[in-house]
């Protein structure tokens, strides 16, 4: 009789904390699509500013917000964000405020996603929420990197 008892507190136990791994796992999902969408306009954003300031950069800039972000498609918009990065190159360190500002944003909505990023992939790697599959069909989020 005890190990019944035993067996039905055990059980209990796994399933309470599955069912609160995977609500604070769905979490994580939402802050990171969150953070990809702020992340996403952070980079439009820039690249309208880009596109505004200096006129012979228009096509790059357009390249640029043409291409979305998605997961499992980062290579292409990374690579069209070193090419607007290098167009930079000449201003040197003599960017206008509105560009600066920019950069700014871009930096901190990529620090916030890939953070994101990093707390999802960190629960979702966990062996037990592995073997336990509480990350369900989701697929693994991607780290964003476009600095060459």
């Amino acid at each position: 009789m005890v190990w019944w008892i035993l067996l039905a507190v055990a059980v209990t136990a796994v399933t309470l904390w599955g069912f609160y791994t995977a609500q604070r796992l769905n979490r994580l999902h939402i802050r990171t699509d969150a953070a990809l969408a702020a992340l996403q306009a952070a980079l439009d954003r820039r690249a309208a500013v880009i596109a505004a300031l200096l006129p012979g950069t228009h096509s790059l800039a357009s390249a640029a917000e043409a291409e979305p972000l998605v997961q499992g498609g980062f290579e292409d918009r990374a690579a069209r964000e070193r090419d607007l990065s290098d167009a930079l190159v000449p201003l040197g360190d003599d960017l206008p405020a509105q560009l600066v500002d920019a950069e700014v944003r871009v930096q901190l909505a990529h620090r916030f996603y890939n953070d994101a990023v990093a707390d999802t992939r960190d629960l979702r790697l966990r062996p037990m929420v592995r073997l336990l599959r509480l990350g369900g069909t989701a697929p693994l989020p991607e780290f964003f990197a476009y600095y060459s």
